[in-house]
């Protein structure tokens, strides 16, 4: 049974088609010191899901490449992609799904760099629920953000031989963790790097001290083979037809990745450096994040940023295939060519080693964070 309904993609695809049949072009700037004014749209507010960003203008990286960036910052009523095929900013940082159901409705965005290679969706449980996997969730009262985050929740059911729409009852999650802290919602979706550190932030009333993972359960999409490709560097299609913008995209992307090479060797610098660029979250939770985020990216064999072609298939198959609690899918068919690319990000790679960059972070191990209550 369904206890409320999520948001339909069709509306969400409405409104990007609607913005791209108005689309306008930025203009070129250039500042006083000679370098290019590049305007990148995020997804979210500024913290740590972005430190590698926020890392390549606080550390001069994109002033080496040339580029003056200002960084917006997102939120619930920004798309970024919208925003990208608007003209109003010359890249974007959105997940794959969301991108390429606006590239169906005509949004002129391409990937063009593939920051994260793993999901960092949970859906995460208190022990005692006994939700030690997909099959589990029948007859538990599920909670999902919609918006389009829902599909890796729904394919999962799927492969376990749960009809979402009858087996469970689902929940219009709110962006946070209180539906699960107070019973409401059984198996709660989370982010590895952001609401699964809220709960290890919270007093268990029982203890007087912190939650800890022993507390909960959590599924992990990326061992259900069902997880979906997320934040990626989309540039403007009908842009990349001009030479001055392909070599900015090339610069850009290099800049990018050095952020965030810089972001996994130097966390708690990284830390710092989020928290100054105005992120309202704590300095524990955004070591956290940044340590999570790190995991989604390294290592990195082939190099950070390149689209792996099994990884977007499976995205693609499951876009297409698995239905929403509407019966809507993300996709009704396989995006074309141009919806993705390795040429720029391959370029930015040369270039960095060129410069003595790791970039595919071999050696990486993660580090041990300590919440503090609240994420302070």
């Amino acid at each position: 049974m369904i206890r409320s309904i999520v948001r339909p993609l069709a509306a969400v695809a409405a409104v990007v088609l609607l913005a791209s049949a108005c689309s306008t072009t930025t203009d070129t700037a250039t500042t006083e010191d000679g370098t290019t004014t590049v305007k990148l749209q995020l997804q979210w507010f500024k913290q740590g899901q972005f430190a590698g960003y926020l890392a390549a203008l606080d550390q001069g990286f994109y002033k080496d490449q040339g580029l003056n960036v200002e960084i917006l910052d997102g939120g619930t009523d920004i798309v970024p992609q919208t925003v990208l095929a608007q003209g109003q900013a010359d890249y974007a940082i959105a997940w794959v799904p969301k991108a390429l159901a606006s590239r169906e409705a005509g949004a002129g965005i391409t990937d063009v760099a593939q920051i994260f290679q793993k999901s960092g969706t949970l859906q995460a449980s208190f022990k005692d629920q006994n939700i030690a996997g997909p099959a589990d969730l029948r007859g538990k009262t599920v909670g999902n953000w919609g918006y389009g985050n829902e599909f890796e929740l729904f394919a999962g059911m799927t492969e376990a031989g749960l009809n979402p729409s009858s087996d469970v009852t689902l929940v219009q999650q709110q962006f946070d963790m209180n539906g699960l802290l107070s019973g409401d919602i059984a198996a709660a979706q989370a982010m590895s790097y952001n609401e699964y550190a809220q709960l290890l932030e919270t007093v268990n009333p029982a203890t007087g001290q912190l939650y800890t993972a022993a507390d909960f359960n959590t599924i992990d999409w990326n061992t259900d083979g069902v997880a979906m490709l997320q934040d990626a560097i989309w540039a403007n299609s009908d842009k990349l037809s001009d030479e001055a913008y392909k070599e900015q995209t090339v610069k850009f992307i290099a800049a990018s990745l050095q952020g965030w090479a810089f972001c996994r060797d130097n966390v708690e610098k990284c830390r710092d450096i989020t928290v100054a660029a105005g992120s309202t979250l704590g300095a524990s939770h955004q070591l956290w994040q940044i340590n999570e985020v790190n995991k989604l990216i390294w290592p990195s064999p082939a190099g950070i940023g390149m689209i792996d072609e099994a990884s977007w298939n499976r995205t693609v198959e499951i876009a297409k295939s698995t239905k929403n609690a509407e019966g809507s899918t993300v996709l009704t068919a396989d995006p074309d060519p141009e919806s993705y690319t390795n040429e720029y990000v391959t370029q930015a790679l040369d270039l960095l080693k060129n410069d003595g960059v790791d970039v595919t972070g071999e050696s990486y191990a993660p580090t041990e964070v300590t919440l503090e209550e609240g994420g302070k």
